[in-house]
């Protein structure tokens, strides 16, 4: 809590993934990949309730053993492949609504960030208050331009594929973009009912955060950097 304002972390992690099976409950360093959001949103001076919303008993086990709330397993119409996280996130507001459970502010945390850590966190909530806003979501630096970046026809002819203002332009000399990582979404629950989105078009303020601690899990290969920066920082 903050100024007398309440904040609840969701941490949503549904079972099925194509890409990197299992990936919620892989060990990262010593621990399954979502206990590392657990602690994260557990260590937050700001955070009054973390909860997972998962439709698998063995995330629902592992998730409570590392100190978060599981109030229920989520339906399968909100556990498909295109299911959108926000009616997820939505689904268990009005759980715990129903129930007699109100905030004042959202934080979802994805799992597949693991080095975002508590403060990254109660900066992104000083940051909200700070700057009177409704709404923070994290981003980093964009590790290359999207001015270099074009689509390729069938039979993968370049002629059209940069603009030509930038041909002949050094990386260097291109300006800074910034992408979302994925990390921190943090948004008024009022707003976030009404819109249902987390990035709001007014009054949504960005937090920056190194690339280093930007990797978002979807592959073996970001698993495996996620180990090595893991490392780097301890």
């Amino acid at each position: 809590m903050l100024k007398g304002k309440s904040f609840i972390a969701i941490i949503p992690a549904r079972s099925g993934s194509k890409r990197l099976p299992g990936k919620n409950t892989m060990k990262l360093a010593g621990k399954p990949l979502i206990a590392w959001t657990i602690q994260a949103a557990i260590e937050s001076k700001y955070i009054d309730r973390v909860v997972v919303s998962t439709d698998s008993d063995q995330i629902a086990n592992l998730s409570k053993k590392h100190g978060a709330d599981v109030p229920y397993l989520r339906p399968e119409i909100l556990a498909r492949d295109e299911s959108p996280t926000i009616d997820a996130v939505l689904h268990m507001l009005n759980y715990l609504e129903k129930r007699g459970e109100f905030y004042d502010y959202v934080v979802l945390l994805q799992p597949t960030s693991p080095l975002r850590n508590a403060r990254d966190i109660n900066e992104s909530i000083d940051l909200l208050f700070d700057r009177e806003s409704d709404a923070v979501v994290s981003v980093c630096k964009a590790e290359h331009s999207p001015l270099w970046c074009g689509k390729l026809p069938l039979d993968m002819d370049m002629s059209n594929f940069l603009d030509i203002a930038v041909i002949n332009k050094r990386s260097q000399d291109l300006d800074q973009y910034h992408r979302l990582n994925g990390a921190i979404y943090l948004c008024s629950v009022n707003r976030l009912k009404k819109e249902k989105v987390f990035i709001l078009k007014s009054r949504c303020i960005a937090y920056e955060m190194d690339q280093d601690k930007s990797i978002d899990i979807d592959s073996h290969l970001d698993f495996d950097f996620a180990y090595f920066c893991m490392k780097k920082h301890k």
